[in-house]
C-alpha cells in the first residue's frame, strides 16, 4: 500500500524551486537522484498492464527507478539481498557492533566522502580483525558484514558503521573458538585502536594532498591547522558500541532487512506536508522511554538539503564483507566452519522465481496476474482495456 506522503511528493512539489535556488551548487549525482525519485513508478518511466487469468481484473504498474537512494525501491532490493544471505548464516550467536566518527571528523568527511567513508570501513574492519585475532581476547579470525550509514535519526550528517559479527572464529590451528555468550570484544580496546588507525591514515591522506576543504574548514588545508583541529579528537574517547547478541539467525535477518538498504528517511516516518513544510517523526537518543519518539517540522528546502547530504559517491559500496565472510573466501570458510560445528552443509541456492510469480496476486480474487501490454516512457496504456480475462493468445501476443 502506498504511504500517505512520500519523499517523491515533496521532491515533485518543492524540487523545482530548490534546484533553481541552488543552481550551480548541486552535483550531477544529486540532480539525477532527485529526478529518479520524482519519476519513480510514474508514466515517465513507462510500465505495463497486468490482468488476472481468473476474473479479468486489470491494473497498471509503472516502472521503478531502481536508484539506491529511493525509499520506494529499497524494499525489493533488500528482499533479494536477504534471500541470498540466508545460505551464509551460521548456527551461532551474532553480535551487533557500531563504530562512530566524532563530529570533528564528520565535518571533514562531508567534503571527502569517498576517501573518508572508505577509511572508516578499513579502520573499523582492521580494528575488529586485529583485536579478535589477539590471543588475549578471542584469538581467532572472525567474519564481518559491515554497513555504512551516514545519517542520524533527524537526517543530520552522522557517519557510522554497523557490523554484524558471528560469535566466534577459526583459530590459527584450525579449531573453532566460540565467544562468550554475551561478550565478544572489549569496546574500550576497540575504540582506542580504531582512533589510532583512523587518525594515522587521515594524516597520511592530508600529507598526500588528497583532502579538500571548503567554507569554514578551508584553513585546514595547512598542516599545522589540521593537526590543531585533530588535537582534541586524540584525547576524546571514540564511541564503539556493542549491542547484546541476537536471539538466533532469524533475528539477524530481521535486523539486516531494516539496515542494509535503508536510506536517510523512509516514507513511513513522514507525517505531513503542506507544500511548504514537512512534518516527520524521529528518535532523540538523548531521551529514554516514550520520550525518545519526537516530532519535528522542517521547511521543504531544509528537508531536501538534509536528504541530499547522504548521496553516496558513484560506485561506492555501502555493504562490505571482511575476514571469514570476504567474498574471495566466503564459500570455503563457511564450509569449513560448518564442518567444525558439525552442522549440515548450506542448502543449494534456490532458483530465482520467474517475474510473473513475484507480482502481487489479483486484489479481487487472489488469482495470478500476467502482463498483457507494455508501454514506453511518457506513454499511457491503450484504452479501452481488453474485455474479459486474458487468454494464452493475448498473453503471448499482447499487440
Amino acid at each position: 500500500m502506498r504511504a500517505t506522503i512520500e519523499v517523491a511528493d515533496i521532491f515533485r512539489v518543492a524540487g523545482p524551486a530548490y534546484r533553481s535556488a541552488h543552481a550551480g551548487h548541486l552535483s550531477l549525482d544529486q540532480l539525477k537522484i532527485m529526478s529518479a525519485i520524482e519519476t519513480c513508478r510514474t508514466a515517465a518511466l513507462g510500465g505495463h498492464v497486468e490482468a488476472c487469468f481468473d476474473c479479468g481484473h486489470q491494473r497498471i504498474a509503472y516502472n521503478s527507478c531502481r536508484n539506491r537512494h529511493c525509499p520506494r525501491c529499497q524494499g525489493a532490493a533488500a528482499r533479494a539481498w536477504l534471500e541470498a544471505q540466508k545460505a551464509n548464516l551460521l548456527p551461532v550467536g551474532y553480535f551487533h557492533v557500531v563504530f562512530t566518527l566524532p563530529a570533528e571528523i564528520a565535518d571533514i568527511a562531508f567534503h571527502n566522502k569517498a576517501l573518508i567513508y572508505d577509511l572508516l570501513f578499513r579502520a573499523a574492519s582492521e580494528t575488529m580483525l586485529t583485536i579478535a585475532a589477539d590471543p588475549k581476547h578471542l584469538g581467532a579470525r572472525i567474519g564481518i558484514t559491515a554497513v555504512l550509514h551516514t545519517w542520524g535519526s533527524a537526517m543530520t550528517h552522522h557517519p557510522h558503521i554497523h557490523m554484524i559479527v558471528p560469535g566466534g572464529g577459526i583459530a590459527p590451528d584450525g579449531r573453532w573458538i566460540s565467544s562468550r555468550p554475551a561478550f565478544l570484544l572489549p569496546v574500550r580496546v576497540l575504540g582506542a585502536l580504531f582512533r589510532r588507525l583512523f587518525l594515522t591514515r587521515l594524516l597520511e591522506l592530508h600529507g598526500a594532498g588528497r583532502l579538500a576543504f571548503f567554507g569554514k574548514l578551508a584553513g585546514l588545508s595547512a598542516h599545522r591547522a589540521f593537526v590543531r583541529h585533530l588535537a582534541p579528537v586524540r584525547k576524546k574517547r571514540w564511541v564503539v558500541y556493542a549491542k547484546p547478541p541476537f536471539a538466533g539467525p532469524e533475528a539477524v535477518l530481521a535486523y539486516l532487512s531494516r539496515y542494509t538498504h535503508r536510506v536517510a528517511i523512509s516514507n513511513s516516518r513522514l507525517l505531513g506536508f503542506d507544500g511548504a513544510e514537512v512534518t516527520l517523526c524521529y528518535k532523540d537518543y538523548r531521551r529514554s522511554g516514550t520520550d525518545r519518539q519526537q516530532v519535528m517540522t522542517l521547511a521543504a528546502d531544509e528537508f531536501i538539503r538534509r536528504f541530499l547530504l547522504h548521496v553516496l559517491p558513484r560506485g561506492f559500496h555501502r555493504i562490505r564483507h571482511y575476514g571469514l565472510l570476504a567474498s574471495s573466501s566466503r564459500k570455503d570458510c563457511l564450509a569449513q566452519i560448518r564442518a567444525l560445528l558439525k552442522v549440515a552443509p548450506a542448502p543449494e541456492e534456490p532458483a530465482v522465481a520467474e517475474a510473473s510469480n513475484q507480482r502481487p496476486p489479483c486484489p479481487c480474487c487472489g488469482g495470478t496476474m500476467v502482463i498483457i501490454e507494455t508501454f514506453a516512457a511518457w506513454c499511457q496504456p491503450r484504452a479501452p482495456p481488453t474485455a474479459g480475462p486474458p487468454t494464452r493468445e493475448t498473453v503471448n501476443d499482447p499487440a
